[in-house]
């Protein structure tokens, strides 16, 4: 009987744990978005596949201009590409593809699956892309925090200087004034590609010294903007919290300044910082395109510019659909962000 009650009591125990795990805020809140993401990803794909046909011509148009190809052979790759069929076909099979075998068509480009282009360039994207994160809020927090604590001072107002200074510059501008730096000072920085050539002869930690010096540039490059509109940020949203009863209360009470500055008010400034933070992540890719395009960065950004210039239609597809979901992802991590930094939220009331 103890035996029998015991194991009853462990039953009751798993169920009342697993009914927890499935039916808490939380879990109810991902699953309702990851609903949501299907259809909004189903609409977006929709969406682009008509934008798609409606510009005129296709890829072959640049082949039939081509002496050397014969009308044969462009009926043939009509065929093997599926574009002899009516568009609402040819979007029907892609999308049967897509859903059952994860399969997004073949390059007209490259003849190669997409999904294999987008897996080998998509590395050096998101290397790029998240050492610029890393690199931008590690820098323009802190000199955001001290603009704020040192209101009106002359760093203060360095600071803005250079705050202003970095937004004023569009990302071509600050690539191209990058790329006449490493001209006088070659062969200091290179500027192509991510490796050199004997990059496979050296060791490991010569390998990563080797795609860091290839770095900096680029990520000079990506990161000035967005440092520049998150310090600004991190200086508004610190002095709006700094001016609110509650911190001039915790101050009267003796608390250190240090305590009040970080405890109190940076966690409370922290919320718009970090829905910030999920926006950037869903435009790592559109964000590193300029980059990659001067420095010659074999990244996601210029296989996406041949693919629309030659109008590879299931490259581009793909590619849309990646950006579709790294937006519905940043979003939902700043959402789950914000509900572990301040427990006091609702996923729920998050829009």
């Amino acid at each position: 009987m103890t035996s029998s009650n015991s194991s009853s009591v462990n039953s009751d125990s798993l169920a009342t744990r697993l009914s927890h795990l499935l039916l808490n805020e939380t879990t109810l809140y991902v699953t309702k978005r990851l609903l949501q993401a299907l259809l909004t990803l189903f609409l977006a794909s929709a969406l682009s596949f008509a934008i798609i046909q409606l510009a005129p011509g296709d890829y072959l148009d640049t082949l039939r201009n081509n002496p050397q190809i014969s009308p044969e052979r462009i009926a043939e790759l009509q065929q093997q590409f599926g574009l002899d069929k009516p568009p609402l076909e040819q979007y029907g099979r892609w999308l049967w593809r897509v859903i059952t075998r994860f399969d997004f068509g073949m390059s007209f480009v490259y003849f190669r699956p997409v999904s294999s282009l987008l897996l080998e360039r998509i590395r050096a994207t998101l290397l790029l892309a998240v050492a610029s994160i890393i690199i931008t809020w590690a820098i323009a927090l802190p000199l955001g925090i001290i603009g704020a604590v040192k209101q009106n001072t002359i760093v203060d107002k360095f600071l803005r200087v250079l705050s202003y200074v970095g937004q004023g510059f569009p990302s071509f501008i600050t690539a191209l004034l990058l790329l006449i730096f490493a001209q006088y000072t070659s062969p200091l920085f290179p500027v192509g590609g991510m490796t050199s050539i004997n990059h496979e002869e050296l060791s490991f930690f010569g390998k990563i010294l080797d795609i860091g010096w290839h770095m900096i540039l680029p990520l000079i490059a990506l990161s000035i903007t967005s440092f520049a509109g998150l310090q600004r940020l991190t200086r508004g949203q610190l002095l709006d919290v700094l001016r609110q009863d509650y911190i001039q209360t915790a101050r009267a009470k003796g608390l250190p300044e240090n305590k009040v500055l970080y405890v109190h008010a940076l966690r409370n400034a922290i919320n718009p910082l970090i829905t910030l933070l999920g926006f950037e992540f869903a435009s790592l890719l559109s964000g590193s395109f300029i980059t990659e395009f001067f420095f010659n960065w074999p990244g996601l950004g210029r296989l996406i510019l041949q693919a629309v210039q030659a109008q590879d239609l299931y490259l581009v597809m793909a590619s849309l659909m990646m950006g579709a979901t790294m937006l519905i992802v940043g979003n939902l991590l700043a959402d789950l962000l914000l509900k572990a930094v301040d427990p006091r939220i609702k996923l729920e009331d998050l829009k």
